[in-house]
């Protein structure tokens, strides 16, 4: 009999792709189910940007742990070697750039049906920007350009991701706007420098690298309008900095 596991998923706002400290990738690895966990980072968002793997491979190399890339755009596993290739990771790390490309590449190779495998066999399933986006049901991006909804997403996590809620201009009252008219459906906003896991779709821990700085459940409020509830974050390090506000 297979033996069950939760599903475990990690929302970030930060990482080595825009902090120094790694604050944020020392929690992720720390969430992990093995001591020296097998991390794959897959940066199709960006496709395949050659610096931000880079900055991966540079960022891991000296951490606790056994790092790999997955690069579909200039694709070497077939479907065979690709499916056993995910299942033997003990995290997924999922870089930022377009998540609506993202998707449409990852179901061209049928990575969208390996993570759900891997989720379901006990990998975390974690990223930044729109490698936070695409695991939920919708998405709050830039991905045609001026800020929208995007109704698509693998559904692993209920509800809908809002990245960068504090940094990027428009987003907060867009996102809001999205939820409150139900074009996306209430989901999770993420400031940077923040993070939360979720353990069968439900918030279980949120952490921050930043003071000040969150998560929020973002849900229609009954009026019309759009509530925000910020989670209980813990505090990562006493070196962490201060928000700017």
């Amino acid at each position: 009999m297979a033996v069950a596991h939760p599903q475990c998923l990690a929302l970030l706002g930060g990482g080595f792709s825009t902090d120094d400290d790694g604050l944020l990738d020392d929690w992720v690895l720390s969430r992990a189910r093995a001591p020296r966990p097998a991390v794959c980072f897959v940066p199709t968002a960006s496709g395949d940007a050659p610096a931000y793997v880079d900055r991966f491979r540079a960022a891991f190399a000296a951490r606790p742990c056994e790092p790999s890339v997955l690069q579909l755009f200039r694709r070497e596993l077939d479907d065979d070697a690709l499916r056993s290739f995910l299942l033997a990771q003990d995290v997924v790390y999922v870089g930022g750039g377009n998540t609506a490309n993202l998707l449409a590449v990852w179901r061209a190779h049928g990575v969208d049906r390996l993570l759900r495998e891997a989720c379901d066999r006990g990998t975390l399933l974690c990223g930044i920007s729109a490698g936070a986006n695409c695991w939920a049901e919708g998405s709050h991006t830039d991905s045609f350009g001026p800020l929208t909804h995007l109704s698509d997403g693998l559904g692993l996590l209920p509800g809908s991701v809002c990245p960068h809620w504090d940094s990027e201009p428009g987003r907060r009252p867009s996102y809001r706007a999205a939820v409150a008219t139900g074009k996306l459906p209430a989901g999770w906003a993420v400031e940077d420098g923040a993070g939360a896991l979720f353990t069968d779709g439900a918030p279980t821990e949120a952490v921050t690298r930043v003071r000040g700085a969150g998560v929020y459940r973002v849900a229609p409020d009954g009026a019309g309008g759009a509530s925000e509830d910020a989670l209980p974050c813990r505090f990562l390090g006493d070196d962490a900095p201060a928000l700017p506000r």
